[in-house]
């Protein structure tokens, strides 16, 4: 069974994803930079705070995208 690609569906995803993903993991890399900071955690621990936010921002991103393709299918069956 032969499923087509929606080219434009595509195209919005993926378009959406750099757009959203950017501004998502720039706020959690901000969020945590911004609380280790204020307060006054040692350098590795804030690296390892940064590390932890950006896996966060990694899942947002990747639930993100589960629910956009719901909405915008990017095959057909």
């Amino acid at each position: 069974m032969a499923r087509r690609l929606h080219m434009n569906n595509l195209i919005t995803i993926g378009s959406v994803a750099i757009l959203v993903g950017t501004e998502i993991l720039g706020a959690t890399l901000a969020a945590a930079y911004a609380v280790g900071s204020l307060l006054e955690f040692e350098r590795d621990l804030i690296y390892g705070l940064l590390g932890l936010a950006l896996l966060g921002g990694l899942w947002l991103i990747w639930k993100f995208l589960k629910l956009a393709n719901k909405v915008e299918p990017i095959f057909e069956d």
